[in-house]
């Protein structure tokens, strides 16, 4: 298993991670199956976002004697009353939700605090100076958070979360089909049967927020990986293709600032084919080939990182330098630390020959020899 920062927070996160939502649907005996086998593998980190007591109570037990190795994603708004699920804001029933999970995760912190689950704008403007937002404060001040995220599949909220100083790091939902869409605030709209083949490229807003993140150092954990499924089955994908968990998840890892993919699992054969992205091959590693070759897509003209244009005859790292570009255009002045970066490159861009080969592997017809020129002048 290989481990990245995670952001500032200077947590050392797997790169596959443990979604516990699917942990509802099974018993005790179950549950700790399925963590024992992620823990086998070097996963360290655990999202509990559900409030239902019995799964809370069912991972604590699964974690017993093991909860320092654990990096639990736990949140705050996310409570149980009367029977069912409610989101709230209300500081006194998060109050008591909290605590609810600290006991039965027999635990006396969470490492990462999560605002939870914010997708309107009217809801982001709501925490400014609320009581809500002082219990999460109250709550670092304490020690009974290390860290304070924020839950949302909106880009537009999520790049606000990463600007506003006090989030740390962002749950977010990344998958190729979702990377398409317009911003929503209604999650809802990602899993319509309806999908426009006229959308062009990852959304704006979505690329925008990959590269603030990365260069403000506000890591992303994803949600959402596997769009629920949806794109491992031919008949519903958007892109009239079927992908792998592999695939999947070697897109969502090649998103700049994306730390973890936390994957919900039913069965410890599910970690294990999570887990195999480790060791997959560039074959099956390769999500890039799919989608060029899918009757429907729409990366064209656009890098994704995804490596194909290797080898260089420069030995020129074409999917970093681009990522530096991107990330260095999206800001009045280049910033320092994406300079620093680039100048500690071994061969830079302005040693590009104009061959054109890196063109002809591109699987989606990005004008590579042009944007190496481009890094170049911009870098210079």
């Amino acid at each position: 298993m290989k481990y990245r920062k995670l952001g500032q927070t200077g947590l050392m996160v797997s790169e596959i991670g443990l979604g516990g939502e699917w942990l509802e649907r099974h018993n005790t005996e179950e549950c700790a199956a399925v963590i024992r086998r992620a823990q086998e593998h070097g996963i360290n980190i655990l999202d509990c976002w559900m409030s239902e007591p019995n799964v809370r109570t069912n991972i604590g037990k699964a974690i017993a004697g093991n909860r320092e190795r654990w990096i639990i994603q736990g949140h705050i708004g996310s409570t149980w009353q009367n029977g069912q699920y409610v989101r709230t804001r209300d500081a006194d029933k998060c109050r008591e939700a909290f605590q609810d999970l600290l006991d039965r995760l027999d635990t006396d912190h969470i490492d990462l605090g999560m605002i939870h689950y914010v997708d309107e704008e009217k809801d982001w403007e709501a925490l400014a100076g609320s009581p809500y937002l002082d219990y999460v404060r109250e709550l670092k001040a304490a020690g009974r958070i290390k860290h304070i995220g924020l839950s949302t599949h909106n880009p537009l909220i999520a790049k606000q979360a990463a600007e506003s100083g006090f989030v740390e790091m962002i749950l977010f939902s990344v998958n190729p089909a979702f990377d398409l869409m317009p911003p929503t605030e209604n999650i809802d709209n990602y899993f319509a049967p309806e999908y426009d083949p006229e959308l062009s490229g990852i959304d704006p807003a979505r690329a925008a927020l990959y590269r603030l993140c990365e260069e403000r150092e506000v890591g992303i954990t994803v949600m959402k990986g596997y769009a629920g499924g949806r794109l491992f089955d031919a008949d519903r994908s958007p892109f009239g293709v079927a992908l792998t968990p592999v695939q999947c998840l070697h897109y969502c890892l090649t998103r700049p600032g994306v730390c973890s993919v936390m994957v919900g699992y039913d069965t410890p054969e599910q970690v294990d084919a999570a887990a195999a992205y480790e060791t997959a091959s560039p074959e099956d590693l390769d999500y890039a080939r799919v989608l060029a070759s899918a009757p429907r897509h729409s990366f064209h003209g656009q890098c994704t990182y995804c490596g194909h244009c290797k080898p260089c005859p420069m030995d020129i790292d074409i999917a970093m330098v681009n990522k530096l570009y991107d990330l260095a255009v999206m800001q009045p002045q280049v910033p320092a630390s994406v300079r620093e970066h680039y100048l500690a490159l071994e061969t830079r861009a302005d040693a590009c020959i104009g061959c054109r080969g890196c063109e002809e592997r591109c699987p989606f017809g990005v004008p590579v020899a042009e944007r190496m020129e481009k890094a170049a002048a911009l870098f210079r």
